[in-house]
């Protein structure tokens, strides 16, 4: 029993890794990263406009801080004096063509997530194309909302914090714990983003303990390639320099955000692994 604890895991995981090269995971994974890139600064384009109307660009700042937070040092570093420049560039009101362009352009990068998950659950996309743009536009709204409105909790969440200590001393002694919070927000916002993507994006429905694997390993995985992308940077961020010149920090996120969909790709392969396997199981019973 204690063996087949053991290699029961390291099949499933094998059997994800040849599904993975066999649904072209390598290629797709080449795909999202390139989508993610090119729609991130058309969502900050965006969210730039949508904050105005709270009359602040402190929420766009936090909104970029929320989504480089959980990258490592040395790639969020790079590239974000280029976000720096897009978010403090005047890109006119919500309504116009520009912020509508920015939410078409980001919703592809939904787009190519759904691709990906769609190869690895082993599914075909039956709905109209026109309606899964929608969709995924739909998404790039509730995000940008979503992210305007965390941003808007940290903005305040200090001035507010301020004005309670003088009524009540008492909260003092939480300030480290509200701080280690507002850190602590950008891995809620992952987890609930992973979890909503598996069940709702691809074609077809899982449950949550179906998808409950990927989701895990991802994570788990996302922060040990985190961990050591850095360290190898912050030994051989030269070669970027070297070979790339003033393109260095896009080839530094691009070869990130590869990784990460890399990853993020897989844990869909591991979760229908993990289908096939229980559906096998109610058969042979």
């Amino acid at each position: 029993m204690p063996l087949r604890l053991l290699t029961f895991p390291a099949r499933i995981a094998i059997d994800a890794f040849m599904a993975f090269v066999r649904d072209d995971g390598w290629a797709i994974a080449s795909h999202i990263a390139l989508s993610t890139l090119m729609s991130l600064f058309p969502f900050l384009i965006f969210v730039t406009a949508l904050s105005g109307f709270f009359g602040t660009q402190d929420l766009a700042d936090q909104v970029a801080l929320l989504l480089l937070e959980a990258w490592p040092e040395e790639v969020s570093g790079p590239i974000s004096s280029e976000i720096s420049s897009v978010l403090t560039t005047s890109h006119g009101g919500l309504l116009t063509i520009g912020a509508g362009l920015a939410v078409y352009f980001s919703s592809s990068g939904i787009e190519s997530l759904r691709i990906g998950l769609n190869r690895s659950y082993e599914v075909v996309e039956t709905r109209p194309w026109w309606l899964l743009r929608l969709e995924s536009i739909g998404y790039v709204l509730v995000g940008a909302f979503g992210m305007v409105a965390l941003a808007l909790l940290i903005v305040l969440g200090p001035l507010i914090f301020d004005r309670l200590v003088p009524w009540f001393p008492n909260l003092r002694q939480f300030e480290v714990s509200l701080t280690v919070a507002r850190f602590g927000i950008a891995s809620i916002v992952l987890v609930v983003a992973l979890t909503l993507i598996h069940k709702w994006l691809p074609a077809g429905r899982r449950t949550l303990d179906e998808i409950a694997p990927g989701v895990a390993v991802t994570l788990a995985m996302w922060l040990i390639t985190g961990v050591l992308f850095g360290r190898y940077l912050s030994e051989f961020a030269s070669t970027y320099v070297s070979m790339y010149a003033g393109l260095a920090s896009a080839m530094i996120a691009l070869v990130f955000l590869y990784w990460t969909a890399t990853i993020f790709v897989y844990g869909a392969a591991l979760n229908q692994a993990v289908i096939r396997r229980r559906n096998a199981a109610r058969t042979d019973s």
